[in-house]
């Protein structure tokens, strides 16, 4: 790809684990983004956002700058006559939207950049774009769109009205096993198609960090399980068959994670617990382990912005990750099946499990002519016609969590973003508005279909 002549340039709206990651992808390719802003109520998150673009200016790596130990602002001294970077901080996507507005009022354009990323907590999505789209933003949102169908019309209907580039984070659209999956279907060679089965096994340790110790466990705070895991899923199976999911019907409950559950003698907290070595839901195993090995990487970097033991150990005795898995405030489910009639024809399972290791998505699909059996890096297609069998590697080998760029998912999806704003060329993204706010409604339906124990038809919008 030649070099833009002027690197697109990028506002994020929230700085935690998500935002993080983009605004690394953009560290790395100063050629082809700039971070010029950066919204958040916490300083310390937009200080290492901002290292990491002063250290990319100053020809610093940007793993170099969040693995140094470092404090947010010392990358500012590094490199001697360097120019650096201007990145303005906010405390909130509303000062943003101020700073727009005052700009504009001053004759400007009303934008502080090309686009903006949307990275905040799932119920604080919408009405960051809805304030963005009007300025002439091209906006980037992490899934999901929001936590009710009617905020995501508002979301959809904002960024159509305003004419503005849209996509939403859908990182499993962009992985190149995708990729593969997808190429395989659009040949041919299978058929129609008529059956897919899809596994997603969240893993033991990552549900017990995220959902039910983490920030997505409660229904109330954040959004089901569905829809902040597994929309992705969703939204992976209409993409690959190119079928709108049409009607559904869903089963699942929390069944294991509840204080019924708890073992005799457990305590409150893992520190203090007689049970925790042989739990399989140690949250001292989990973290302390992954700082000894790794350092502090994903899930470490979440539960504190310490990077040694000392701030470990004292995460787990003052934060929810510390906390007994049966005694948590948890209510989001811990395994779900889905069943689904495909617009057209055909049909689709998904399940979603904790009770698994924690590993690459499993599919299979079924065709008049051919079967597809995917493991997450490579598939092995059976053609019925002569019998033969053919196995394509995906060409990611690997984990697919957010520690290991969600099988490329997460640097997919900012290529194929800057590349669009870059161009002008809508087409490169894969996850515009109208076919995200189909996954979401089939999400919808589903949960729908699971309180109230009966088969839900998806509205088409």
């Amino acid at each position: 790809m030649t070099p833009n002549p002027q690197p697109v340039t990028v506002a994020l709206v929230g700085a935690g684990n998500r935002g993080q990651t983009y605004a690394r992808w953009i560290a790395e390719h100063p050629d082809r983004a700039r971070l010029v802003a950066v919204a958040d109520p916490r300083s310390h998150q937009r200080g290492l956002v901002v290292d990491q673009a002063v250290a990319a200016q100053a020809g610093l790596s940007a793993a170099h700058a969040l693995a140094s130990g470092a404090e947010p602002g010392a990358a500012h001294a590094v490199g001697p006559g360097a120019e650096l970077p201007q990145v303005t901080e906010f405390a909130g996507w509303q000062d943003l939207v101020a700073a727009g507005d005052a700009d504009r009022a001053a004759g400007g354009t009303g934008r502080l950049a090309d686009m903006v990323i949307v990275a905040t907590q799932d119920r604080e999505h919408r009405d960051p774009v809805v304030a963005l789209a009007p300025q002439g933003y091209a906006i980037l949102v992490e899934k999901p769109l929001a936590p009710s169908p009617e905020e995501c019309r508002d979301v959809v209907d904002a960024v159509e009205a305003s004419g503005v580039l849209f996509g939403v984070c859908h990182v499993m659209r962009y992985m190149p096993y995708t990729d593969l999956v997808k190429s395989v279907v659009d040949s041919g060679v299978l058929g129609e198609i008529v059956n897919v089965q899809h596994l997603e096994p969240v893993g033991w340790w990552h549900d017990a960090h995220s959902y039910v110790r983490g920030p997505w466990r409660s229904e109330k705070t954040s959004s089901p399980m569905l829809l902040a895991k597994s929309s992705h899923d969703l939204d992976w199976i209409r993409y690959v068959t190119g079928k709108r999911i049409a009607t559904v019907a869903s089963f699942g409950s929390l069944k294991h994670f509840r204080p019924e559950e708890r073992p005799a003698g457990a305590a409150d907290r893992c520190l203090d617990c007689p049970l925790e070595p042989t739990c399989p839901y140690s949250a001292p195993r989990l973290y302390l382990t992954t700082l000894r090995e790794q350092g502090p990487i994903w899930p470490v970097s979440v539960i504190t912005d310490a990077t040694d033991e000392a701030g470990v150990v004292e995460a787990l005795r003052t934060t929810d990750y510390g906390r007994c898995v049966y005694d948590s405030d948890n209510d989001v489910v811990d395994h779900q099946v889905v069943a689904m009639e495909l617009e057209g024809g055909g049909a689709a399972t998904f399940t979603m499990t904790a009770f698994s290791e924690q590993d690459h998505r499993k599919t299979q699909i079924f065709g008049t002519h051919g079967c597809l059996d995917g493991d997450g890096e490579k598939v092995r297609v059976t053609d019925f016609r002569d019998g033969s069998v053919t196995v394509h590697d995906g060409g990611h080998h690997g984990a697919t969590n957010a520690a290991d760029d969600h099988g490329g998912g997460d640097s997919g999806v900012m290529d194929a973003f800057v590349r669009a704003v870059a161009t002008g060329d809508p087409s490169h993204v894969r996850s515009g508005a109208v076919e995200s706010l189909q996954s979401h409604l089939a999400v919808f339906a589903a949960e729908e279909s699971r309180h109230r124990r009966t088969v839900v038809d998806v509205p088409a919008r």
